[in-house]
């Protein structure tokens, strides 16, 4: 027969819910800006941390901050990171010819002008001033 599962000492389920809902969303929206897809699947647990930390601190007459706090990072992340996964899915083709164009470039001049071709076909596919508003920074 299994025991149930004790909080370590001096802290309560609902405060380390908090606490997980809160660290959870800070670590999706930094995986946002390495991996996307990373990103999104930890938002999504993150999210689900902050609504389930919700009423068990709301039942122990706890402070809802952390979990409140948490909700809202992870759903900032979660646009964030399906938005960037959408954009690298969407110019899948784009960048595959890039990194292709990038390993026969053995300048520096011929590295900008793959960044060139980049751009010029993924503005090609991309509504009007897209690149201007993103700072058309290099992939």
């Amino acid at each position: 027969m299994s025991t149930p599962v004790q909080a370590p000492a001096g802290q309560q389920p609902a405060e380390s819910a908090g606490r997980r809902a809160i660290w959870l969303s800070i670590a999706a929206l930094a995986m946002t800006f390495m991996l996307p897809l990373a990103g999104l699947v930890m938002a999504l647990f993150a999210l689900a941390a902050g609504i389930r930390a919700l009423p068990l601190l709301k039942a122990a007459s706890k402070p809802t901050v952390m979990a409140v706090g948490g909700i809202t990072i992870s759903s900032i992340a979660l646009a964030l990171s399906a938005t960037a996964t959408g954009m690298q899915l969407y110019l899948m083709d784009e960048y595959a010819a890039y990194q292709e164009c990038m390993k026969g470039a053995g300048t520096v001049s011929s590295q900008g002008e793959c960044f060139t071709q980049f751009r010029d076909a993924a503005q090609r596919k991309l509504p009007p001033d897209v690149l201007e508003l993103l700072g058309a920074m290099q992939p």
